[in-house]
């Protein structure tokens, strides 16, 4: 080799570089570039970017937050849930009673009491309202209400070593059961219409262009910190016992591993990253209702993690921003036929392109090299 020549990295450093270029690229772009093409570019100029796209962009990064979770669960151990779009409604509601609040009296009938309760004739607040007007104590619910259902339901499920198709069958029905308790008016929660006509957070107006770019910003943030957080998780010796567990359980147990409390303890952080995306979800798009429960949500999740493609962190995503770009244009210029072409998808994926897009573009750029 020539003196002075330059040695080339070895893989796994310039993967590394790779990974970090990548993460400080997104936070530029959630940080500094959205906000600046936002709030300083002129409206007419081709540059700006509209509110509509900023809303939509933090929407979909809320759905990305599922999909992860979905993949910590179903990619790396094996564990297909149908039941997640529960926990994200959870996080979603737990939000929605503190922006209740905060309305005051600024309501249609100018009352403490959430306007709902008002029309329904309620003369107080119900007990589990007890703690809605504090932004910490509703923040630590966001955590601790879909953490703690998790974990009781995961405990008894795994116990029971209930697995496969059964598992995604009774966690859609736990769903679908706590689906039809939210419609009904008599438990607090909005009934069919839920929670909307958001005011503010924090005493700070909602419908402002700062507060949207700001709501953004936090989303992506969380996204990143998240995706970084999966990452450390599934390139660890626990990361790699749940990879186990997923290729071959009764061989985890044989060696001493107790499955189940590998099993229960990233079930219960799924379910609490899903419940922090419906925190996010909610004051951007200024509405929660037990519609966020229904099955197809859940489906959507397990869409968005196969679509973009299991076990790869950034496929699901992927999968997350493509579905639901696809929807967004979709359901403007076919909207009809939007339901036919999310099943077509997900089919055509299963059988032509098991490892999803990430796993396409990997195949492309083996072919190339």
């Amino acid at each position: 080799m020539p003196v002075g020549a330059v040695l080339p990295l070895p893989v796994h450093k310039r993967s590394a570089a790779l990974h970090r270029t990548g993460v400080i690229a997104a936070l530029a772009v959630i940080c500094v570039l959205v906000p600046l093409l936002n709030l300083l570019v002129p409206a007419g100029h081709p540059l700006h970017l509209a509110d509509y796209h900023v809303s939509l962009v933090g929407k979909i990064m809320c759905y990305a937050i599922c999909a992860l979770a979905m993949d910590l669960i179903w990619g790396y151990t094996g564990i297909l849930s149908l039941g997640h779009g529960l926990f994200f409604a959870l996080g979603g509601y737990g939000m929605g009673m503190y922006l209740m609040r905060q309305i005051g009296r600024d309501g249609n009938y100018q009352s403490d009491l959430p306007d709902f309760m008002v029309f329904l004739d309620w003369k107080a607040l119900p007990w589990h309202w007890g703690l809605s007007d504090s932004f910490a104590a509703q923040m630590l619910l966001v955590l601790a209400v879909p953490g703690l259902l998790a974990f009781v339901f995961g405990f008894f499920a795994f116990r029971s070593r209930i697995k496969g198709v059964y598992f995604s069958i009774i966690t859609q029905a736990m769903t679908y059961a706590a689906m039809l308790l939210f419609f009904r008016n008599e438990t607090g929660f909005g009934g069919n219409n839920g929670f909307t006509d958001f005011k503010r957070i924090l005493g700070i107006p909602l419908a402002t262009a700062g507060m949207r770019v700001t709501l953004f910003v936090i989303t992506g943030c969380v996204l990143v910190g998240f995706y970084l957080m999966a990452r450390w998780i599934v390139r660890s010796k626990y990361g790699r016992v749940l990879q186990a567990i997923r290729d071959a359980e009764s061989r985890v147990m044989f060696t001493g591993y107790d499955p189940i409390a590998y099993k229960l303890s990233i079930w219960t952080l799924s379910a609490v990253m899903c419940g922090v995306a419906g925190a996010l979800y909610v004051p951007q798009v200024g509405i929660i209702n037990p519609s966020e429960m229904s099955p197809a949500a859940g489906i959507e999740m397990a869409i968005w993690a196969a679509v973009g493609g299991r076990a790869s962190l950034i496929g699901p995503i992927v999968g997350a921003f493509a579905v639901n770009g696809a929807k967004s244009w979709f359901t403007q210029a076919f909207p009809e036929f939007w339901l036919y072409f999310l099943g077509a998808l997900f089919i055509a994926v299963t059988l032509f392109l098991p490892q999803g897009l990430v796993g396409l573009f990997r195949k492309l750029k083996e072919r190339q090299a």
